[in-house]
């Protein structure tokens, strides 16, 4: 599934290409990619003639303002817009894709959505567990979006950091590698970057999240905070399906120091790296280096 880095570059993929974007027309080709109420029908309806504003996200999920007024700049009303909110949460295999010409959809299209100009955003999704919702003007995302509301704070949000993951953890007998999953402590990691900034912070992923010392607690956040940064700059991972609006993945799978590296050389010590499933996750960590 892609995490954090994926999804802020698919982000800032959708803001820089949908400057301005008019929705024209839209069609849904498998109705379970709608989870908003009323289905496609009505976010067909109501997204029909918008004009595509700010892109958000939060943790996994992808929220753009919609505005009704066509000759409004994007950055005005991002809080409240006055067309809704559109989200969109791509699961495992959920891309967008930007044509510029008429081309024939894939099998595995969801939802095509077409501007005046005849432009299409399409949206792939091979395993069809991707979601979009259309969210009513003057309720806030999380009302309709309700996976919003068990959502923990951003990596990089001044609420993440060593005195709040101590008071989460207390008493914790569960692996920190299980705790970095949950979306409900940290919004956004998931289990390629929960295993390469336990591997930067030099803690065992099976360590029980509650004996982790403030020491160690400070490094993580820091480690998981960098290693989040370095993925967001190389565009995400090679690791998944994950691809951009081009068609292209990332670049941070060739960086990665022990994410599918198992059986191969630490790049520190080069001690060989371990691999065993914890937490139901495939899990890779240096024996030597994480203690």
């Amino acid at each position: 599934m892609p995490e954090l880095p994926e999804v802020e570059t698919v982000r800032r993929g959708l803001a820089d290409r949908l400057v301005d974007f008019q929705i024209n027309q839209v069609e849904v080709c498998r109705e379970r990619a709608i989870a908003s109420p009323g289905g496609s029908a009505v976010f067909i309806k109501m997204l029909s003639g918008m004009q595509v504003g700010n892109w958000l996200r939060r943790g996994k999920y992808l929220i753009a303002a919609l505005h009704r007024n066509k000759t409004r700049h994007s950055n005005l009303s991002a809080l409240d817009p006055d067309g809704g909110w559109w989200g969109v949460h791509l699961r495992m295999t959920g891309q967008f894709q930007w044509h510029d010409a008429i081309s024939s959809p894939c099998s595995h299209t969801r939802v095509r959505i077409w501007n005046p100009k005849g432009e299409e955003l399409r949206f792939v999704d091979t395993r069809s567990f991707g979601q979009m919702w259309w969210v009513p003007a003057g309720n806030a995302p999380e009302t309709v979006i309700t996976g919003l509301q068990k959502l923990g704070p951003e990596p990089f949000s001044s609420a993440f950091n060593a005195a709040y993951l101590k008071q989460r953890l207390k008493g914790s007998k569960r692996a920190i590698k299980s705790a970095l999953l949950d979306q409900s402590i940290v919004a956004g990691a998931g289990n390629i970057y929960s295993d390469e900034s336990l591997f930067a912070a030099k803690i065992l992923p099976h360590t029980p999240a509650g004996q982790l010392k403030q020491e160690q607690l400070e490094r993580l956040c820091a480690c998981l905070k960098e290693v989040l940064n370095v993925s967001i700059g190389a565009g995400g991972t090679t690791f998944s399906d994950f691809r951009d609006l081009e068609g292209v993945n990332g670049n941070y799978g060739g960086q990665a120091w022990v994410y599918r590296r198992g059986g191969q050389a630490c790049r520190i010590c080069s001690t060989p790296i371990h691999r065993e499933i914890l937490c139901g996750r495939g899990t890779h960590w240096c024996p030597s280096c994480q203690k």
